[in-house]
């Protein structure tokens, strides 16, 4: 055989195994009970409008805060990464290497409950996801503007400190724009990651207008014994993730052709 035909050969047995495994499912498979557990159009029902109005609004809105207050403060951290004095490289590395090592999970216990009784203060629920959210993602967001900002050819500066400009007027008007341009693929991703993160905020103990959709999908699951309402929470999860998916497709090609 020849070696074009020894790949389709392969390919076909591949294909073969692959269908053979398929038919076996389905055919061992109870697909009453299947649809009682996962597809029943009952509990489906049941959930709506308030999964979508409440906690799938609830979700964007947790996941927005997170990542604004991320982006900001990553922004500062990747500034500070590359300065030229040391105690501001030192602190941008630690806070960059201590909250990319720690679970987002801690960081919500110690903010939804470490820090009040440390310091008898009470912090707005969206105010603690807000926090909780943008310190882990601003780890990863700093690391990410830190790469763009480098990926700026030095020719830019050097341009702008050549027409009178300060190095703070250059990096805000001529560096930090273009960087945005070249990481926007990688912060739509972090931007994906913070809405699954999002998940972590039923930590913080939730009234019934604060549920987010990992939450609203427990309770539901709690109430009705079926898996539909997980089923239907990740649905919504992906109205929100696909979309991103797709725009960071989009944003890359344009990168691409750009380049």
């Amino acid at each position: 055989m020849t070696r074009r035909q020894r790949v389709r050969a392969i390919r076909a047995v591949q294909y073969a195994v692959l269908i053979a495994l398929l038919l076996a499912i389905v055919l061992a498979a109870d697909w009453g009970e299947l649809r009682r557990a996962f597809f029943d159009a009952e509990v489906a029902r049941s959930l709506f409008p308030e999964i979508i109005t409440t906690a799938l609004v609830n979700t964007i809105v947790y996941t927005l805060l997170g990542f604004g207050f991320g982006l900001v403060l990553g922004v500062v951290l990747a500034l500070m990464r590359l300065s030229q004095v040391p105690p501001y490289r030192w602190l941008a590395v630690a806070y960059i290497e201590f909250f990319r090592g720690v679970p987002a999970l801690l960081v919500f216990i110690a903010l939804g409950f470490g820090v009040p009784l440390a310091f008898q203060v009470a912090l707005d629920r969206y105010v603690t996801v807000m926090l909780a959210l943008g310190l882990v993602g601003a780890a990863y967001i700093a690391e990410t503007m830190r790469a763009g900002i480098q990926a700026v050819p030095k020719g830019q500066m050097e341009a702008a400190r050549s027409l009178g400009m300060s190095h703070t007027r250059a990096m805000a008007s001529i560096i930090i724009p273009q960087a945005f341009r070249i990481v926007l693929p990688p912060l739509t991703n972090e931007l994906v990651l913070l809405t699954k993160d999002s998940s972590l905020v039923y930590l913080l103990g939730l009234s019934l207008d604060q549920y987010e959709l990992s939450k609203f999908g427990r309770d539901a699951l709690n109430q009705n014994r079926s898996l539909t309402p997980i089923l239907v929470a990740g649905v919504c999860y992906l109205i929100i993730t696909v979309p991103l998916g797709q725009l960071v497709r989009r944003l890359e090609s344009r990168a691409a052709k750009a380049r």
